[in-house]
């Protein structure tokens, strides 16, 4: 498994160059991007096609950064196998594009990768608690899914801050783990991660940090940046340091 830092900036490499996924993949890393997301959309579940497997793979083969596969698609747990063996670290599928949510986690897990559950704008809060201590990260989409470039939705930091509001008052911390009058080192476990993806810019990612988001996912203002490195630092100062 490769290694994370506690914040984490993840430029997502649908807003790169896909003439050129392998060396989009290596100025990422050589930026200092904590990891990769990889959007993986299905032309069913969201209006566009993105890659598969092999696209993923071959991108495991460029770096060494954590692949964050984000799977857009329908049935995802007819996929798991196939995105872990092309290298994902940690795969986040949508609540609303399954029935068998808890089987899918499962599964995910049982592949020895950690397992993400992600949520569209539209979504009710009342859906995310049942889920805390059984993935590994939250994505709330600040964007409806599909398509790069889109600005942020402000109502959706509302969800971010629930949800780490309920993390703080559960003591729901990483992988799910719930310490509760437990020993005092088990208390130092890091928080549990909560992912915001979509529209995510230096001009707000403070709010989005402020609400309780620890992992940035931005496509455009960073593959875009005239400086991909000096827009990651400025990112991840802001988002640890929110005003």
């Amino acid at each position: 498994m490769k290694k994370q830092s506690t914040i984490q900036i993840a430029p997502s490499i649908l807003a790169g160059d896909f003439g050129h996924l392998a060396e989009e993949a290596k100025r990422a890393e050589q930026a200092g991007a904590d990891a990769l997301h990889l959007d993986i959309m299905d032309g069913h579940f969201v209006p566009n096609l993105t890659m598969g497997p092999q696209a993923v793979a071959a991108i495991n083969r460029a770096t060494n950064l954590f692949l964050d596969v984000h799977l857009m698609i329908y049935n995802p747990f007819d996929y798991v196998e196939r995105f872990v063996e092309a290298g994902a670290d940690r795969i986040t599928f949508h609540f609303e594009a399954t029935e068998d949510v808890e089987e899918t986690l499962n599964y995910i897990r049982k592949c020895n990768v950690k397992a993400g559950l992600a949520f569209n704008p539209e979504t009710s809060i009342s859906m995310i608690p049942k889920y805390l201590d059984k993935c590994d990260l939250i994505l709330l989409m600040t964007v409806h899914p599909g398509f790069g470039g889109q600005e942020l939705i402000e109502e959706a930091l509302d969800k971010v801050k629930f949800t780490r509001d309920l993390c703080n008052q559960l003591n729901i911390r990483a992988g799910g783990v719930t310490p509760k009058n437990k020993a005092s080192e088990e208390n130092q476990l890091p928080p549990f991660d909560i992912q915001v993806d979509g529209g995510i810019t230096i001009d707000n990612v403070d709010r989005c940090a402020r609400a309780g988001a620890n992992i940035i996912v931005a496509g455009t203002s960073l593959y875009r940046a005239p400086n991909m490195a000096e827009a990651i630092q400025r990112m991840r100062m802001a988002a640890s340091s929110p005003a």
